[in-house]
């Protein structure tokens, strides 16, 4: 289905109160809307504990086997410095470069979408299957919207991690950015539009240990005649500030410039609508399913003028892990 139909039966839904399912892929070319997801089990998803995935099998869980190949370090250099000059050149603020990662692993993507612990989940059969700690907007009844850019992580077993993270130059200026985009882009859609809470920290439990990641929550009211056009809304405001960067457009040359492919349904939002409220997610932590039977799991992080090319490359393999 391409996107903007995608947008106009989101529209059609909210304004008869009708629930539903979306996903939208980063270009904004592609993608799907299922009515009455609940009734279905096509697609598996769950957002903050409502879904329609089956109760786990009462056995025991297969131990798992992951194993990475990532690109060089040389490789993902070249991709950094064409950001860089970018970003030496003013065309860019910040900009979210990402790679993709072939993994192997000895269970497949459906046993992947049970065992994952994350508030957003969705298996699309024989696309992709996703595991984000990344809220975009929500919207509740009352036509308040909030959206909550997460920037910023680092590995929680490191001494003073949270302190660490908090105070260091890099990972604050970027973390300014980007509140700054999806505060001015809320304001494309709403009123009053305010930092509700700023440099909050979460908890992410992996196969790999623990990771701390800082977001920050913006908030605004929708007018009265414009609550229910969710897909109208999401146009306005997508690709998502948090996963291209600021300015938005010249910055997303840059990054098809560095990436060198499409991110698809990577980086692209997905969300249910129960026919009240209304909440979406940044599809993060997704692992690609090839026609080959092999994966991919994408990864990246935000790049600034004060970013050093190892520690980027090692934030984007530090992302590639399991929710077990």
């Amino acid at each position: 289905m391409q996107a903007n139909e995608t947008f106009r039966l989101m529209d059609e839904a909210g304004r008869s109160g009708r629930p539903f399912l979306f996903g939208i892929d980063f270009e904004m070319d592609e993608g799907f809307f299922v009515p009455d997801p609940l009734t279905q089990d096509d697609i598996l998803f769950e957002v903050r504990g409502i879904g329609n995935a089956p109760a786990p099998a009462a056995k025991k869980a297969v131990p798992v086997t992951f194993s990475s190949a990532p690109e060089s370090l040389t490789v993902y250099t070249r991709r950094f410095e064409r950001i860089r000059q970018a970003l030496m050149r003013g065309d860019s603020f910040l900009a979210n470069l990402t790679i993709a990662t072939p993994i192997e692993m000895n269970i497949g993507p459906d046993e992947v979408f049970r065992r994952s612990h994350a508030p957003y989940k969705i298996l699309l059969p024989g696309r992709f299957v996703c595991f984000s700690p990344e809220r975009f907007v929500h919207i509740n009844k009352e036509g308040l919207i909030s959206t909550n850019p997460m920037k910023g992580t680092i590995d929680a077993s490191l001494p003073d991690a949270a302190e660490y993270l908090l105070s260091d130059y890099k990972e604050t200026a970027e973390h300014h950015t980007i509140v700054d985009l999806l505060r001015n882009d809320l304001s494309r859609v709403a009123r009053h539009v305010r930092v509700a809470r700023f440099r909050y920290l979460d908890r992410l439990s992996t196969n790999r240990g623990d990771l701390l990641q800082m977001s920050s929550e913006i908030t605004g009211t929708l007018p009265n005649d414009k609550r229910q056009d969710f897909g109208s809304i999401l146009r306005e405001l997508l690709p998502a500030g948090s996963i291209s960067g600021a300015p938005k457009e010249a910055t997303l040359e840059a990054i098809r410039e560095a990436e060198g492919q499409k991110r698809g349904f990577y980086t692209g939002v997905f969300g249910y609508f129960d026919g009240e409220s209304f909440d979406s997610a940044v599809i993060i932590r997704y692992i690609e399913l090839l026609p080959d039977g092999s994966y991919l799991f994408r990864s990246g992080g935000g790049i600034t003028i004060n970013s050093q090319c190892a520690d980027e490359y090692n934030e984007t393999q530090q992302k590639v892990y399991l929710p077990f």
